[in-house]
């Protein structure tokens, strides 16, 4: 028992050398990350389970559309709106206003809720879960998942054309 202890540290210790070098003295919470990449990985296990035994679903290109424009949206919702700043208030402190309809908020939790809060507020970090959540929901009601996604695809899209309304009266206006 007392050999496994050692290489138990003796791993550990590397782990933390590893860390260090990474860090090069900045405050990284990889520990935390760590946690957060785990539970990804875990929540793609049970999904993988759970459609272990299912048909999966052919998927298109237009489903691949479908499913980015709709990410895009709600990531960005997710990551920026001021409606969805009580999600992530517990790890954020607001800064202001970073772009017409969405917040600019820093980070301010410490541990794993740091590592939570940089997955809230980062639209890009957050995509790949969105992604899963909807790639997963082609497999288990594909038809629920794309009514969903084309809500949030449509939004996407009427978003675009807002600002390109907004660029034309700008232009008309000078």
């Amino acid at each position: 028992m007392t050999d496994l202890a050692e290489r138990v540290a003796d791993t550990v210790d590397r782990i933390n050398d590893v860390a260090a070098r990474y860090r090069h003295g900045h405050d990284r919470p990889l520990g935390s990350y760590s946690v957060v990449d785990g539970a990804y990985v875990a929540l793609l296990g049970v999904l993988g389970l759970a459609a272990h035994r299912r048909p999966l679903p052919e998927v298109s290109v237009k489903d691949v559309a479908l499913v980015g424009v709709a990410t895009h949206r709600l990531a960005r919702t997710i990551a920026k709106d001021p409606v969805t700043s009580p999600i992530r208030m517990p790890f954020t402190r607001y800064d202001g206003v970073s772009a017409a309809a969405e917040l600019d908020e820093k980070v301010v939790a410490k541990g794993v809720g740091h590592a939570l809060g940089e997955l809230l507020t980062c639209p890009f970090c957050l995509a790949q879960w969105v992604a899963t959540g909807f790639v997963a929901g082609l497999v288990f009601a594909p038809r629920a998942t794309r009514l969903l996604a084309a809500t949030f695809a449509g939004v996407a899209v009427s978003d675009f054309l807002q600002y390109a309304y907004a660029a034309a009266q700008q232009i008309e206006s000078e």
